[in-house]
């Protein structure tokens, strides 16, 4: 029996890569962001090349693994003593290093970890899913939103995520019944319409009889069902005026936007165990404490130099290819002998800035009937994050800033200790007499990290300040997705996502396509070439 597989590789050695191209396009195989994306192409197609990767973070990983499937021999370097990249998982005993700042040491219980950078996989992103699938990572779903959670006003107080969206609801149905029944939108809707609408929006909002909203059990119980004839009834509706009043209150849509939107994952134990699975499937994982300190893109090849962080030694390997994931901040440091145009691009590629501060805690918000999800405080830390791991545990990791943009860059000013300080004191704020439950407390400025210098560049330099996913169209983004030479660029920052893994694969897997094209046009041009010699 002839396999889709098999005949695709068939196919691959007689018609080249564009025949195999046209075959998985259809047959349905091409431009799906899953693990399997380029199985059809065959696994000798880089035999005798040599592809040196740099960054094994998502983007080099994912390529490292799929450039060895295809026959290539990959070279994987990594400038950290871990792999990973942004998914870093830091554990108790594990150093927290950052550029002008004193080293922080993690003292965390036992099975307690906390996700300094990415911490969450939407449903919908089959190739992160897909390599933990394939290699064994068990995953568990991640709670993203509670409805027991809250949103603070500037002014400290607070309205539960129920409250808020079903309150919310319920006078905008009232409003827009009322409309209708005084004929103020006779000119949008058809008389159809009308009639049909109404119903919709008595049971969108839980109206009365009247289209009048006065309240609902959406948004809790006024008086909870018990034993016996101890009847339930529905909670007074909050004012529109106070709703109104919370700053925090677009938040309560926050789960409508896709990539916040259940199902959500998380790997069990840590982000990071993806990465090390992968790592571990390599033929040749990558070489750690490697710090490249010069690139050199020649006509017959690469040469890449490296200092190894254990003994200074500085090593050099040689390859037919690069495909570079090193953050372009970073990568603006090296000595490289790019073209001067593609100098200028690198420099002036701007990153945004994002913070986390994290502490352990006696799960204190369970008692608050918060399981997992997100409370909404603005301000320097912008929202507490609850865990989803290890619900009724004795200890859990609190997670009391995550922020990114220009709020963020001026929070990461502050000593360490103040962002701790002052990060203790929002969750105090917001569950009074649990700030002094909090201990242990660390926190990450992505902008200062080694080898990161950044979360995830803002292309708009400046517009885009804290937006993780856009409509990304500059010549300098168009620039480096293309090669210069041997050297090709892989990276969540060169995606339409560049705050999500998914993005790294996707890049990653868009350049070992081009690769693969390339040395199956080389290879078929190679014979002739030899001929008229």
């Amino acid at each position: 029996m002839v396999t889709r597989r098999r005949f695709l590789g068939r196919l691959g050695l007689v018609g080249g890569l564009s025949a195999t191209l046209g075959a998985m396009h259809a047959l349905g195989l091409a431009g799906e962001a899953a693990a399997q994306d380029l199985t059809g192409l065959p696994v000798t197609m880089g035999r005798g090349k040599h592809v040196v990767v740099l960054g094994a973070g998502i983007a080099g990983l994912a390529a490292a693994l799929e450039l060895e499937r295809i026959g290539f021999l990959v070279t994987l370097l990594e400038a950290r003593g871990r792999v990973g990249g942004r998914a870093w998982t830091v554990r108790d005993g594990e150093k927290i290093e950052m550029i002008g700042e004193e080293t922080q040491t993690a003292r965390f219980s036992d099975g307690i970890y906390f996700n300094a950078g990415p911490a969450r996989i939407p449903s919908f992103h089959q190739g992160l899913l897909g390599y933990a699938r394939k290699y064994g990572v068990p995953i568990e779903v991640e709670v993203n939103s509670s409805r027991s959670a809250y949103i603070m006003a500037d002014d400290g107080s607070k309205l539960r995520m129920r409250t808020a969206i079903n309150d919310t609801r319920g006078h905008i149905a009232e409003l827009l019944s009322k409309a209708i029944g005084k004929g103020s939108l006779d000119t949008e809707l058809t008389a159809a319409d009308r009639e049909k609408l109404l119903p919709f929006l008595k049971a969108y909002g839980d109206l009365d009889e009247t289209q009048t909203f006065t309240g609902t059990e959406r948004s809790g119980f006024g008086n909870a069902p018990g034993a016996g004839v101890t009847f339930a009834s529905p909670s007074k509706g909050m004012p529109l005026s106070r709703l109104l009043g919370n700053q925090r209150l677009p938040m309560t849509v926050f789960e409508d936007n896709l990539y916040m939107q259940a199902t959500m994952f998380e790997p069990v134990g840590g982000m990071d165990r993806i990465h090390k699975a992968m790592d571990a499937a390599l033929r040749r994982p990558a070489l750690l404490g490697a710090e490249v300190t010069r690139i050199r893109n020649r006509a017959e090849g690469v040469e890449v130099a490296y200092r190894d962080g254990a003994s200074g030694v500085v090593e050099t390997v040689r390859a037919d290819y690069l495909l570079c994931t090193i953050p372009f901040p970073v990568l603006a440091k090296i000595d490289t002998n790019f073209s001067p145009a593609l100098k200028r691009i690198v420099a002036g590629v701007v990153y945004d800035h994002s913070n986390k501060v994290a502490f352990e805690s006696p799960r204190f918000w369970e008692r608050e009937q918060i399981y997992g999800g997100i409370s909404f405080v603005g301000g320097p830390t912008n929202l507490v994050w609850y865990p989803s791991a290890g619900l009724h545990g004795e200890r859990g990791m609190l997670l009391a800033c995550y922020a990114s943009g220009q709020t963020a860059a001026e929070f990461a000013k502050r000593p360490i200790t103040e962002q701790i300080a002052f990060s203790r004191g929002v969750v105090d704020r917001l569950h009074p007499g649990h700030g002094g439950d909090l201990m242990n407390g660390v926190a990450v400025n992505w902008s200062k990290v080694p080898y990161s210098l950044g979360p995830w560049p803002d292309w708009r330099a400046g517009g885009a300040n804290g937006r993780q996913e856009a409509r990304i169209d500059t010549a300098e983004f168009r620039a480096l997705q293309r090669e210069e030479g041997r050297v090709y660029f892989a990276s969540a920052a060169l995606s339409q996502t560049p705050g999500w893994q998914e993005g790294g694969i996707q890049s990653a897997h868009m350049q070992v396509m081009a690769l693969a094209k390339r040395v199956t046009a080389e290879a078929l041009t190679a014979p002739a070439a030899r001929r008229a010699a």
